[in-house]
């Protein structure tokens, strides 16, 4: 048996030693085109276009960030720009996180006529592309003026399919006798889901909740139908228009770009100890 162990024992050193490779081959594939980025955001453009590129450069231009936020015509419309974003990748991700909770809490742990047809339902709409749906909803916003507003950008996303599927999968590990428990206590089911559900979905919460927000901070199509004016434009709009002038600054462009990233960073960041510790990680992948 020591033998077999013995014997064994280089071909597993191996396989751990390409497993190790691979990861960080993955993990290199991932990371470079963001040090790309942030080393690239200050340097000038003279030196971001030199073979080989100089990963550390000579001179530190911070002024590539006050460019962007100075925008093409000196008007700052860039800070405006990163407030509509934020109001609307957040306004959709608390209704999305909330309306896809109650929606799958329903769904996995209420007994009712036509429950499994409901829920099949709603993963059909998950077949159509959004493509397909893209100009009637577009004429339904401008049937009640709501284009170029807040309410355009937010209205048609308030909840998504694909929420209501991970909060139902997540809930139905739930166990029954918490909730009968609460119930024999006197608690409502309002309180129920808010005192008792809620506070241990937390990975599932945040896992819907990062989906979401980076889905909309990096929306295009939409706002790019939806908004007319400058001032309700979002970050993907100001950073296409930013690349369509005829004399664009890369270095200025990769500092935008970063600037753009940092809230998806403070998310992930504030979110991660939901899902990548023991108890999240397996909580979510369970559900």
């Amino acid at each position: 048996m020591n033998a077999a162990k013995t014997k064994s024992s280089p071909a597993r050193r191996l396989a751990d030693i390409l497993i190790w490779l691979f990861l960080i081959g993955a993990c290199a594939l991932v990371l470079i085109p963001l040090v790309f980025m942030f080393t690239s955001s200050v340097m000038p453009a003279i030196d971001i276009m030199k073979l080989p590129y100089p990963w550390i450069s000579d001179h530190i231009h911070w002024q590539n960030f006050w460019n962007g936020l100075r925008g093409p015509e000196g008007t700052f419309i860039f800070l405006r720009n990163i407030l509509n974003s934020l109001v609307v990748a957040l306004s959709v991700t608390a209704t999305t996180v909330l309306l896809s909770s109650m929606s799958g809490y329903g769904l996995a742990k209420f007994q009712f006529k036509g429950r499994n047809t409901v829920f099949m339902l709603i993963m059909a709409t998950m077949m159509i592309p959004f493509e397909a749906i893209m100009i009637p909803l577009y004429m339904v916003v401008m049937r009640m003026r709501l284009q170029d507003s807040y309410a355009g950008l937010i209205v048609p996303f308030l909840t998504s399919a694909f929420g209501v599927f991970l909060m139902r999968q997540f809930l139905l590990t739930f166990p029954d006798e918490v909730l009968d428990a609460a119930r024999i206590d006197g608690a409502s089911e309002p309180a129920i889901f808010t005192h008792v559900v809620l506070p241990n979905v937390g990975p599932a919460i945040a896992t819907l909740a990062v989906l979401t927000f980076r889905s909309q901070w990096d929306s295009l199509l939409w706002p790019l139908l939806v908004v007319q004016s400058e001032e309700m434009k979002t970050i993907p709009l100001y950073i296409t228009k930013f690349m369509a002038e005829t004399h664009s600054d890369e270095g200025i462009m990769m500092a935008i770009a970063a600037m753009a990233s940092l809230p998806m960073f403070i998310l992930f960041l504030t979110m991660s100890k939901y899902f990548i510790s023991r108890e999240g990680l397996y909580s979510t992948t369970k559900g």
